[in-house]
């Protein structure tokens, strides 16, 4: 039967392939493990091995040509085969229906026999549609942010057969930026939970169910899931546990290559990361050439294994006056490896998924263009010192210089903008979003109506919203809504550095730390304290002589702070 052979992913990057060569023509006979043809991915050129017999009746591509990653290949079959079913789409076509649909009937007819599923699962569906999401008993993931296309629960306060009450808290949910309550808005008892702890849940999917004694829970979570898959999975998970075969003595080494060893690339490189020498592995492929298959049923000679086994002490215990042949310790050597990969993979969390699309999204989208400008902060220490004896909280460099950009925003409106694809937004209002760093990224709450507000005002604000950003307890409306950001990395012994636009703003403002460094005022060389700022653009909104202008009112009021308070 003629079987379709897909583009695969041969690099963790690679979303296409270019056909370098082709090795079989259509007609071709094809053994498995015969080269196929040569793949040109975004890091190499990499061989294809097929991996069945049969004869080559369909390429894909010829050569030169691009193939996405799962598009169509190649067909292997049986000469003459009629393969024109099989040909369309990407290799996903619906031409697979017919083949399935046949398994799907011998599965069915096969089912009584195993036992795994009860005689109720053959019932017909029902020709009603039930509609969920108008049920009063379901409880959908509901979207907690704007950016929010799933979330992870955290934890569940209520357990299946509990009594729940309006405005009880049900679970807490891990979105994209903050982990918050869900609350119940209905009494009744806990019938299902649709994850547990840890699990994912889509927007608008099945996360619980609330109801009375006797609710059709079973309805509900079938028409939710479609089908039985989940459960189908298990007996599959079984057999392949039983079926795992029990390892068998090896056998003797024999030598079976001379001279010249023909291998594939990925047989090469199996063979050396096991260790196995290729002069002892017979070739499958054309001319006795080696597959990756032939190095997976390589068995170890017996004299390795007894060599693992050994625990008696004889058998280690060297005489002293007894010297070791030196052929024996050059192949130990060169047969040791003296280094060990390691590596931790971790899953990615909802923020870090976010933070990725987004910057993506701007970077690769907005075109960037960045300003940098110099600022002596001497005024500004000096007042920051006689602020803070009669402040009632503690003012920060970073507060004075949000209320400094707070103040120059107004005056520079096109700077004060958003992009939204069709048209340009000119926001008459100053609402700053400032970077906050957390463990698992950054979040970005925001300071409305930043120039109307006093620098305590700002600085308590600011104060609140980094320590709700940290606990994860900010709220949507203190996240969303930013006119423009800023990003201080200062405190961090950053002197200059540049910052992605956070869209849809125009700009973003990277400051970095104050540097006490030599400066010339009036001819003399005396010290000073200079702060450097860079501002990202978005040139689809903001030109270089609108930001530059910016930059210098900017500098004008931090360089003479009482400006900023008039």
């Amino acid at each position: 039967m003629a079987e379709k052979i897909l583009m695969p992913r041969l690099s963790d990057t690679m979303t296409e392939g270019v056909i370098a060569a082709w090795h079989k023509n259509v007609g071709d006979p094809v053994k498995k493990g015969d080269l196929l043809a040569e793949i040109e991915t975004d890091k190499a050129t990499m061989e294809l091995e097929s991996y069945k017999d049969g004869v080559l009746l369909h390429r894909g591509a010829e050569q030169g040509g691009k193939l996405q990653v799962n598009d169509l290949l190649a067909i292997v079959g049986d000469k003459g085969e009629d393969v024109s079913g099989l040909i369309g789409g990407n290799g996903k076509a619906a031409s697979d229906k017919p083949q399935a649909a046949g398994k799907e009937e011998k599965a069915e007819a096969k089912q009584p026999e195993t036992g795994n599923h009860p005689p109720a699962t053959k019932t017909p569906p029902a020709v009603e549609k039930v509609d969920i999401s108008k049920m009063d008993e379901v409880v959908l993931m509901p979207r907690l942010s704007d950016t929010m296309t799933e979330g992870v629960i955290a934890s569940w306060q209520k357990n299946v057969g509990d009594e729940v009450k309006k405005g009880d808290i049900l679970a807490e949910i891990e979105t994209d930026k903050a982990t918050m309550e869900l609350e119940s808005y209905k009494d009744g008892k806990l019938l299902y939970q649709g994850a547990k702890a840890g699990e994912k849940i889509a927007v608008n999917d099945l996360l619980a169910i609330i109801g009375k004694e006797g609710f059709d829970v079973n309805k509900v979570v079938n028409t939710a899931k479609g089908d039985g898959s989940t459960e189908a999975a298990a007996p599959a998970e079984t057999k392949e546990e039983t079926a795992a075969p029990q390892p068998e003595a090896a056998p003797e080494q024999q030598m079976v290559n001379e001279g010249r060893i023909l291998a594939s690339p990925l047989a090469k490189k199996l063979a050396e990361e096991k260790g196995i020498d290729l002069k002892y592995v017979k070739g499958s492929g054309d001319n006795g050439r080696i597959t990756k298959a032939d190095i997976d049923n390589y068995e170890a000679p017996a004299a390795s294994d007894k060599l693992q086994t050994a625990e008696q002490p004889q058998a280690v215990e060297v005489k002293p006056q007894e010297a070791v042949p030196v052929k024996q310790t050059q192949a130990a050597v060169a047969t040791t490896s003296y280094g060990k990969e390691a590596f931790e993979e971790i899953p990615v969390s909802q923020m870090r998924k976010t933070i990725a699309r987004r910057l993506s999204e701007s970077m690769f989208t907005a075109p960037h263009f960045y300003l940098t400008m110099s600022i002596d902060m001497g005024a500004c220490v000096a007042a920051r010192k006689h602020i803070n004896e009669i402040s009632p909280v503690k003012i920060s460099f970073n507060d004075m210089v949000l209320k400094a950009v707070a103040v120059a925003l107004k005056q520079h409106p096109k700077v004060n903008s958003s992009w939204l694809g069709d048209k340009i937004r000119i926001n008459k209002h100053v609402s700053i979003g400032v970077a906050v760093a957390v463990d698992e990224g950054l979040l970005v709450p925001v300071v409305r109506f930043a120039d109307t507000k006093q620098l305590s005002q700002i600085a308590i604000e600011v104060k609140s919203l980094a320590e709700k950003a940290k606990n994860k307890k900010l709220q949507p409306a203190e996240w969303e809504g930013s006119t423009f950001t800023i990003s201080n990395l200062g405190m961090f012994g950053i002197d200059e550095f540049t910052a992605i636009i956070n869209p849809p703003d125009a700009c973003i403002l990277a400051v970095g730390g104050i540097s006490q460094v030599p400066v010339v005022k009036n001819g003399a060389l005396v010290p000073g304290n200079i702060m450097k700022v860079t501002l990202s653009c978005d040139h689809r909104i903001v030109d270089g002589a609108t930001g530059a202008a910016f930059l210098q009112t900017l500098k004008r009021l931090l360089e003479e702070p009482l400006m900023m308070l008039v």
